[in-house]
């Protein structure tokens, strides 16, 4: 009787060109209007109110006070004092001050 090789262990981890194309890109290489985007919907689907305040100021000067005190504060600054943020929309609020950039007139 013949004895065939048998494999033992895990294969060996082959790097092609071919599949490394098909891994998934992380957030931070989309374009930035992408990110953007990415941010707001996340915020919108918990907290429509303040994602719509955010557009409003988007672009703006104030936008990034506007951010910082949601993200210090847990408040939107009209006297409705929040508990929190869950940390994925605390993560959007940080991410969309870096994203920001004052439009010039």
């Amino acid at each position: 009787m013949e004895k065939k090789d048998e494999f033992v262990g895990f294969p060996d981890l082959i790097h092609e060109a071919e599949e490394a194309a098909t891994r998934p890109m992380p957030l931070h290489e989309f374009p930035r209007q992408v990110r953007i985007d990415h941010e707001m919907a996340l915020i919108n689907r918990q907290h429509e109110r303040i994602a719509k305040a955010i557009s409003v100021f988007w672009g703006h000067r104030d936008c990034v006070e506007y951010l910082q005190n949601l993200i210090l504060s847990g408040g939107d600054g009209i006297g409705r004092a929040r508990i929190g943020f869950k940390p994925e929309i605390l993560a959007a609020l940080i991410n969309l001050t870096n994203l920001h950039e004052v439009q010039q007139k």
